[in-house]
This record gives C-alpha cells, sequence and structure tokens, in this order.
C-alpha cells in the first residue's frame, strides 16, 4: 500500500473548534426559550435565562444532561454555558459525572441529586426515556417541559419495525425531539411531536494524518455484542486488504470472535487524546457500520485528513 499525497488541510478553521457550530457565540436567529420557571406552588426556582439588569436576557444557561455520549458531549459541551452532570457515589450510569477520557472544560460541572433539587436549572437535555421521570425527581418536582424548558435528544436510527418505529416521545407537546441525522427523523415515527435536526459537530482535532503504518484504523464500541449492526461481520472480508487496527471500548477477543490472525485485527481501547494520533498513523480509516447515526469517529478521521472508506447506508 503506498502512502497517499498528504491532503491540504482547509484555511480558515484552526483546531478545537467545533465543526459545523457557531462560534465564538451561539446564534441569536431564533426567540429565546419560553420561561417555564414557575413550579407548582409558584415561587420561581428553574426555568428561564438568567436576567442581568433591567430587561436583559443572559445568553448563557445552567444546562443540565446526563454523560450518557462522550464523545458528543464533548463538543456540546465547548459552548458558552455552564454543564450541570450528575454524579452518585457509585458512579453508575445515571451518576457517571464528568468524562475520565474526554477533555471538558472547567464549566462542567458535577453535580449530586441533592444539590439538584435546589439548583438553578434553565433546561433539561433528556437522552433516554426514563430521564424524564428522573429529572423531576431529582429536581425537586420541577418537571421537564412544563416548569423547565426540555428537549429530547435522539442519538440513535430506529430499530425494530422500521419505518413504523414509534419514537418514546412522540406525541407530546411539552418538548423537542433533536434528532442529529435527517435520516433519523424521517425515519422515527415522532407523531405531532414537534422535531428538529441538530447534525453531529467535532472538537477539530487538527490535520495529524501521515499513514505511515500500512493499516487500517476502525473505531467501533463492543462489536462482538453489536455484530451487524455495526459491520462486525464485514471485518474478515476488510483483513483480506489490509490488517485491522480496531479501536474502541470492550473489543477484547474481536480476533478470535471472528476466526482471524491476531495480527490481522489487533485491537486497543485509547483515551481521545491519544486515540486521534494513532488513527492518523494508520494508512486509512474504515467505517463499516450498517445501522446507526453518522459516526464521530468518521467525521474526526476526516478531520484529520484520513482518506475514509464508508458504507453508503443510514446518514
Amino acid at each position: 500500500m503506498a502512502p497517499l499525497q498528504r491532503p491540504a488541510r482547509a484555511a480558515g478553521r484552526p483546531a478545537g473548534t467545533v465543526c459545523g457550530q457557531p462560534r465564538p457565540e451561539v446564534s441569536r436567529g431564533r426567540a429565546p426559550l419560553p420561561r417555564r420557571g414557575r413550579q407548582r406552588g409558584g415561587a420561581r426556582r428553574g426555568g428561564g435565562p438568567r436576567r442581568h439588569g433591567q430587561g436583559a436576557r443572559s445568553t448563557t444557561m445552567n444546562i443540565l444532561l446526563w454523560h450518557v455520549h462522550g464523545s458528543w458531549t464533548t463538543a456540546f459541551v465547548q459552548g458558552p454555558h455552564t454543564y450541570l452532570v450528575p454524579v452518585t457515589p457509585g458512579r453508575d450510569p445515571d451518576g457517571l459525572g464528568r468524562a475520565r477520557t474526554f477533555d471538558w472544560p472547567d464549566t462542567v460541572r458535577e453535580t449530586t441529586p441533592e444539590q439538584l433539587r435546589d439548583a438553578q436549572v434553565d433546561l433539561v437535555v433528556l437522552q433516554r426515556p426514563h430521564e424524564m421521570e428522573l429529572a423531576e425527581r431529582w429536581l425537586g418536582g420541577r418537571r421537564p417541559g412544563r416548569d423547565i424548558p426540555a428537549v429530547y435528544l435522539e442519538h440513535n436510527a430506529p430499530d425494530g419495525d422500521v419505518p413504523a418505529t414509534r419514537h418514546p416521545f412522540a406525541d407530546r407537546d411539552d418538548l423537542t425531539i433533536v434528532h442529529v441525522t435527517h435520516f433519523n427523523r424521517l425515519f422515527w415515527d415522532n407523531g405531532s411531536t414537534r422535531t428538529e435536526v441538530v447534525e453531529h459537530g467535532i472538537v477539530d482535532p487538527g490535520h495529524l494524518y501521515t499513514g505511515r503504518l500500512a493499516r487500517a484504523a476502525v473505531v467501533v464500541n463492543e462489536p462482538v455484542r453489536r455484530g451487524r449492526w455495526t459491520g462486525t461481520d464485514l471485518l474478515p472480508g476488510l483483513a483480506e486488504a489490509a490488517p485491522l487496527d480496531v479501536f474502541g471500548m470492550r473489543t477484547d477477543g474481536l480476533a478470535e470472535h471472528l476466526g482471524l490472525p491476531p495480527d490481522r485485527c489487533r485491537t486497543t481501547d485509547l483515551p481521545q487524546r491519544e486515540l486521534h494520533g494513532a488513527m492518523a498513523e494508520r494508512r486509512v480509516y474504515v467505517h463499516p457500520v450498517r445501522w446507526t447515526s453518522l459516526g464521530l469517529s468518521l467525521l474526526e478521521a476526516m478531520h484529520l485528513g484520513m482518506p475514509v472508506v464508508a458504507l453508503a447506508t443510514t446518514e
């Protein structure tokens, strides 16, 4: 495999910016979120952006969201707001707190359920169905979508009876479902719930591509469990063309599972600050995913300057 010519880096976009997102300020083209800060009893505790001075409306908010998707959250928290991330003593899935393998700014603050009860919260970003009830309980009875503005962020493409898959928050008038691709909005049955598309953004890692290693990089989490969804069954055929280095969580035993020699399918899990450099040393990035939302690792590979091979399936 001959080295590819080093592509020229696009001008005018410094490393560290969130691609596809306005900087340094949030766009003000839309009306601000409605104020819904009256709890049942009348006293205001949470809703609506904070005011500074007579008639002024702050452009920053306290946003409550759970640590669910590390890569997506890394881009999201680059904004000017304060991000309240629940943390529990055992750091269980509902209380992971700050990421340990991603670089998040100091504006991401770990907040206990007890602290959330009286915390100023201007917006709730829900990402899993059970978070609606959990948020109301931890916020001391304040209801997302009623007492505090809320959106439901849908990371995933629909599964099951596609295209008739009903979204768990379909037919609601108290929130907006935000999809990360137009494909997802089209194929989910959202009912009468208002929908928006905010496409994936990433923190630009910069042009690091060297391609010095004649191997192909693949980034996928849990490839054995997820199987055909992530194109795991395609890896043996791809390994015939080039040896693979598969990066991601819970990739141990992948070569044995696929019946491949260890050198044709090496696996490792690296923190993001090391992953980008390792990817950029590989000759090409391969994205064999069949049915997920647009992969952030694919976007990162392109911004690293890597040639990429991907399936033309979901957006």
